[in-house]
């Protein structure tokens, strides 16, 4: 069953984790361009952060490119950014190692 959010919980597609961020994505593969689109409310109410990439979903490349390009709008190494769930699926999680304030007051800024 999902965990769904609490009274005072804010539509960001992220949450902070004992060790970093833990984000929700949708990743659209063999798109034109590599691009963060911004966030998506999807049906069933979750927040998504809507990213493109170039690559194709094919040994992991996609994923590759994800952890690539979320890593360099945020600044930081690719090592810190790991898929967490859905490796063959659009909406996956990414976890992303570090302090928990700074990574959110980043993702912020990248959204504003």
């Amino acid at each position: 069953m999902a965990a769904t959010p609490g009274p005072g919980s804010s539509s960001k597609p992220w949450m902070r984790v004992a060790d970093g961020i833990a984000l929700d994505v949708r990743l659209t593969p063999r798109s034109a361009r590599g691009a963060i689109e911004g966030v998506e409310c999807r049906a069933d109410g979750r927040t998504v952060l809507k990213v493109r990439v170039r690559a194709a979903p094919v040994e992991g490349e996609a994923n590759e490119a994800l952890r690539r390009l979320v890593a360099k709008a945020l600044g930081i190494a690719p090592r810190q950014v790991e898929l967490a769930t859905g490796p063959a699926a659009r909406l996956k999680r990414l976890r992303i190692v570090g302090d928990a304030q700074t990574l959110d007051a980043m993702l912020e800024r990248l959204l504003t």
